[in-house]
């Protein structure tokens, strides 16, 4: 385990969004760098694939970087699909 340095102000934002929704400060951190580094790697996903994509990793019993990568380009091929039967 390491210590990263933050910012006040994003202490502060962390401090409110982990109250607003149950969460300790680092799982709310923690949260958001998933997040992020999925939406960085999978620009093509929005929040709530991403989201969807954490719940499918969690119930597999929690997912290495290479596997959630495996799991969003599949997600992403399926949401392809999906647009492509909408314009049919």
């Amino acid at each position: 385990m390491g210590i990263v340095k933050i910012s006040e102000q994003m202490h502060e934002d962390l401090r409110l969004a982990s109250n607003a929704l149950s969460r300790s400060i680092n799982a709310q951190a923690e949260h958001w760098m998933r997040i992020g580094m999925l939406a960085e790697l999978h620009p093509e996903l929005d929040h709530s694939a991403l989201c969807r994509l954490l719940i499918r990793a969690e119930q597999a019993g929690g997912l290495q970087l290479s596997e959630l990568s495996a799991l969003a380009a599949a997600a992403s091929v399926a949401r392809g699909k999906t647009a492509v039967e909408a314009g049919q």
